[in-house]
C-alpha cells in the first residue's frame, strides 16, 4: 500500500508560501507559509499534520485493540500536542491525551494498558521512535 502527499513551495523561507495536497484529495493545495508554521497565519503546517497523522493512528489502534479484546469503543478522542524547538531545530516531543466513554465491562486500569500497547503499535508512533511520546489517559469506569 501506497500513499501519496504532494507539496510546493515558492519562494524564500519568510515571505514565500506553499501549498500542500494529499492522494485522497481532502487537503488540495491547502496553504501553508512561515507564518502558520511560526506565528498565527491561517493554513496549515507539518507539525499540525504529523499531530493529526498521529491522533488518529493512535485512535484507530485503540479502536481495534478493545474490538479485537471483544469490547465495543464507543467514543475515543485524542489529542496530540506536537512539541518542537526552534532554536534547535527538532520536534522534541508528542503528548497524546485520550479521553473516552465509559465502556462496559472494562476497568480503568485495563483501559490504560490497552492504551498504552496501542502507543506503542500505532504505526505513526513507530515511525516516531526515538522520539519522546507521553500518553494520558481519561477514563472513568461505569
Amino acid at each position: 500500500m501506497k500513499r501519496t502527499a504532494n507539496a510546493i513551495w515558492n519562494g524564500n523561507i519568510k515571505s514565500g508560501s506553499g501549498k500542500i495536497s494529499t492522494q485522497s484529495g481532502v487537503l488540495n493545495s491547502t496553504q501553508y507559509s512561515f507564518n502558520t508554521r511560526f506565528a498565527d497565519g491561517i493554513g496549515t503546517n507539518p507539525e499540525e499534520l504529523l499531530g493529526a497523522a498521529h491522533a488518529g493512528c493512535f485512535t484507530m489502534a485503540m479502536s481495534l485493540a478493545l474490538t479485537q479484546l471483544g469490547y465495543e469503543p464507543g467514543n475515543l478522542n485524542t489529542t496530540a500536542n506536537v512539541y518542537f524547538d526552534m532554536e534547535k531545530g527538532k520536534i522534541e516531543m508528542v503528548e497524546l491525551n485520550l479521553t473516552a466513554d465509559t465502556i462496559a465491562g472494562l476497568s480503568s486500569k485495563e483501559f490504560e494498558e490497552i492504551a498504552r500497547g496501542a502507543k506503542e503499535n500505532c504505526l505513526i508512533s513507530k515511525a516516531l521512535t526515538g522520539l519522546d511520546i507521553t500518553l494520558s489517559v481519561e477514563y472513568k469506569e461505569g
